[in-house]
């Protein structure tokens, strides 16, 4: 067996897909996450598959561990040196609060205060020396740490990013008091000027870092084990592949690894099929994910917030998260009124029809009890040959009763509940945005998304929803079809005009060469190099910035004609007579891996097949027809209520809608 296999570990599954020529499905499953080890997981899906590791081409991998580590506050202990009289930058953040109204929240930064220090050092914003780094003194702070249990060591100076040569030296001394420490310094992480940005993410980066060395070093060793010598790619956050070889670097660039490969699917299969104005929905095992995608590119945000003032200041994919799983756990807050989420069962104990353990009542648990969900063949499960749809009725009839509900009935209240969280959340964040949802498809993926996108769709207006051949391991498809890429950048916060000449083309031309040693460090076999250059400008005295694309050969004026134009497509005119400050530079390194296009199958219009019918309950129980996703082929059609099933999800079409499935596979839903 060759090929290669993308695989995503997620909270409650691990999903695994495996290609031949790197586009054709040949195998996909699910299988059960392994949270005290994650990499057991990714091993044990190559086991279920049979997948002979020594004869791989590569493995492509999505991973939680960051983003779990951060939440759940189980990463390094982290001692943080910045200059004199910035100890308390973590805390000062930007005077925002955890709620709205009142003054009330707890915040927990991830480096507490007796863990951060002080050293006297100054540059100014050009990157000039105010006062010299005190070098002896810092010689004492870093024996004292030595005594200390810490992991690793932030070193984040004012206005590194103008001039990185303090926070270098300072490593220098800092690595020689204690070797096995590991020590970032903010310049080599983000090298822009937003001082609790670039010091918070060179804290998420510290944070991370041993704990993901450790996954990556433990991971290479298993493969090794089975005979696996060549490349193992991770999904970072802006939708781009690194070698694991370079994780423990960019530790902080793989929060959001596995959302982002489900992106960047949806996008791909939703062009293909005509549609380049998507809403992504990744319903998994403990989180709903949702993300929009304009023009066939899904929107880029500079800052991510992890927690409350917890930012990372790197490119990501705009994903927001909130916890609405297939595990989510459904129960009474204190005033009687049923909740659902965010607490998930995850995958241990698991939902009640799992027979695992759980007992609290969950989404799962209401499919289950609905008939959405084939309780004689359930997928991701290994040694479950059916569900225990009988526990699963006797939890919802304890949680039931003190609001007067029968089992189908509090089922059914759970459904509309999460159904009705995950679809303000989808509204908002494309009303938010200036979007009418109306006008984008939705596209459902993830183990738990299909049974539930339909009902999103009704509620938040969209007309189309899309549903992939395999949507329960889009995620790991994703990162079989990604591509490797590097985000470079640096301030400037300079008015264009009193910019030299050259500095624009050499920082430019500085970046590219960056990103293409690091494209050819990774070793991997590459189609071509995409390179993209953009500047973020601004009228003098504005706070808020616009990116431009630019080309390091342009001229002032052409890069005001540039942001000019930007600026009158977002604000409807220009303030010609102001000048225009450039505030940073950016470069995007892509290294684009070959990839055979798919290609569209012959459409015949017929009904499609029934395989058999069942009970499902839609407001009342319904005979309903049940259709195997394997059997279904371009041009067949049929209307809800229905039941889709297949290996690696189940996908419900609600009444009053018809189902179409399209020239590349697709099943397209649309309201009657």
């Amino acid at each position: 067996m060759g090929g290669i296999v993308g695989i995503d570990v997620g909270g409650t599954f691990t999903d695994l897909f495996y290609s031949a020529d790197g586009l054709s499905v040949d195998a996909v499953l699910k299988v059960p996450s392994t949270p005290d080890d994650p990499s057991r997981g990714l091993i044990d899906a190559l086991k279920a598959v049979g997948a002979a590791p020594a004869s791989l081409d590569v493995i492509l991998h999505g991973t939680t561990i960051a983003t779990n580590a951060v939440i759940e506050r189980r990463g390094a202990r982290c001692a943080l040196i910045t200059t004199q009289g910035f100890r308390d930058i973590l805390e000062l953040g930007r005077r925002d609060r955890q709620r709205m109204y009142g003054l009330t929240g707890v915040q927990q930064p991830l480096i507490p205060r007796e863990m951060r220090w002080e050293v006297e050092e100054r540059l100014d914003h050009r990157g000039e020396v105010l006062t010299p780094l005190d070098e002896a003194g810092l010689e004492r702070l870093a024996g004292a740490l030595a005594r200390e249990p810490v992991d690793a060591v932030v070193i984040s100076f004012l206005h590194a990013y103008a001039n990185p040569a303090h926070e270098r030296r300072a490593r220098e001394i800092v690595q020689a008091a204690n070797p096995g420490w590991e020590v970032v310094i903010s310049s080599d992480v983000v090298r822009e000027y937003y001082e609790f940005e670039r010091t918070s993410t060179a804290t998420v980066q510290a944070y991370l870092q041993p704990l993901v060395s450790r996954y990556a070093r433990n991971l290479t060793e298993k493969l090794g084990e089975l005979g696996f010598e060549r490349q193992t790619l991770v999904m970072q956050s802006n939708g781009g592949l690194i070698p694991l070889s370079q994780l423990s670097q960019r530790a902080a660039n793989i929060v959001r690894s596995g959302p982002a490969a489900g992106v960047m699917a949806a996008a791909r299969l939703a062009a293909e099929a005509g549609f380049t104005h998507v809403i992504t929905g990744d319903m998994g095992g403990t989180s709903y994910d949702v993300a929009v995608v304009v023009n066939g590119a899904p929107r880029i945000a500079e800052t991510t917030e992890l927690d409350f003032r917890v930012p990372l200041r790197l490119p990501m994919i705009d994903v927001h998260t909130i916890g609405a799983g297939g595990g989510s756990i459904a129960f009474l807050d204190r005033g009687g009124t049923l909740q659902v989420g965010p607490r998930s069962a995850g995958a241990v104990p698991g939902p009640v029809c799992f027979g695992r353990g759980g007992v609290e009542p969950t989404v799962t648990d209401a499919n289950a009890v609905l008939g959405r969900i084939n309780a004689e063949h359930p997928i991701g499960m290994k040694h479950l040959t059916h569900l225990d749809v009988e526990g699963a009725r006797a939890a919802m009839a304890k949680l039931g009763e003190p609001l007067g509900l029968g089992v189908e009935q509090t089922a059914e209240a759970i459904l509309t509940i999460v159904d009705h969280v995950m679809a303000r959340r989808t509204r908002l964040l494309s009303v938010e945005q200036g979007h009418d949802p109306r006008d984008f498809a939705l596209v459902a993926f993830g183990g738990a998304g299909p049974l539930h996108g339909a009902a999103i769709m009704r509620e938040v207006g969209i007309r189309t929803m899309l549903l992939p051949p395999h949507p329960g391991v889009l995620c790991a498809l994703g990162c079989a079809v990604a591509d490797l890429r590097y985000d470079l950048s640096q301030t400037v916060e300079t008015p264009l005009a009193e910019v030299a000449p050259t500095f624009v083309s050499e920082v430019l031309t500085r970046q590219r060469r960056e990103g293409e040693e690091r494209l050819a460090a990774s070793g991997t076999p590459l189609d071509t190099v995409a390179v993209s250059h953009a500047a973020e400008m601004s009228y003098l005295g504005q706070i808020h910035t616009l990116r431009a694309a630019v080309e390091p050969s342009w001229d002032h004026a052409r890069m005001v004609q540039a942001f000019e134009e930007v600026y009158r497509l977002e604000y409807g005119n220009v303030l010609g007579d102001i000048p225009v400050v450039l505030v940073g530079l950016k470069t995007a390194v892509q290294g684009v891996r070959a990839k055979p296009a798919s290609a569209p199958g012959r459409l015949e219009h017929r009904p499609a097949p029934v395989r058999d019918h069942r009970d499902v309950y839609f407001g009342g129980w319904k005979p309903t027809p049940i259709y195997d996703r394997t059997a279904l082929s371009p041009g067949m059609v049929f209307d809800g209520p229905a039941i889709i099933e297949q290996a690696d999800t189940t996908s419900v079409v609600e009444p009053g809608m018809h189902a179409r499935v399209d020239a590349f596979g697709n099943i397209l839903i649309e309201v009657a």
